[in-house]
């Protein structure tokens, strides 16, 4: 976990989509709440998510994240969820406008980049973002080995 800047309050990482940087140009992120029930907040905790093929849709003005699989907590019994449900996003009316406006006119995608903890409540990190084509995914891993290679050759020397 990384040391948090003055006045930022620390984050626990629970679970991160590193695909979503690979597949697609990040061009804006939100840190959104989460509704959730008791069990699901316990298996986040235990890190028991998967945020792969997740994806947020603004529906009836209210922000939704859809295919984010939460896993049933061991001791839930019947107090449990399904893992898949669509859960409720938390941001302000008018951040949800303007997202609005931009997956429909520009043809935009919001995903989520990871979820944490942030004082003890459950926060996913959404991103509007536009998918790469494969040029730039392969443009994108030149340039990360290119990076590593030049990092081992300043440690050698």
């Amino acid at each position: 976990m990384s040391k948090p800047e003055s006045g930022d309050p620390p984050q626990q990482i629970v679970v991160q989509n590193r695909r979503a940087r690979h597949e697609y140009h990040v061009l804006q992120t939100w840190e959104a709440g989460m509704v959730l029930q008791g069990t699901e907040v316990k298996s986040l905790r235990d890190s028991k998510a998967n945020l792969q093929d997740s994806f947020a849709r603004v529906f009836q003005g209210e922000l939704w994240l859809y295919n984010l699989h939460i896993s049933p907590y061991e001791q839930g019994n019947r107090f449990n969820h399904d893992p898949l449900r669509p859960r409720k996003l938390l941001l302000h009316a008018n951040e949800v406008r303007r997202m609005a406006t931009r997956v429909a006119t520009e043809g935009l995608t919001l995903v989520p980049l990871d979820l944490h903890f942030t004082r003890g409540r459950a926060k996913v990190t959404l991103a509007l973002v536009k998918g790469k084509k494969l040029h730039d995914k392969r443009d994108t891993l030149r340039e990360r080995a290119v990076a590593r290679d030049h990092e081992r050759g300043s440690k050698e020397s």
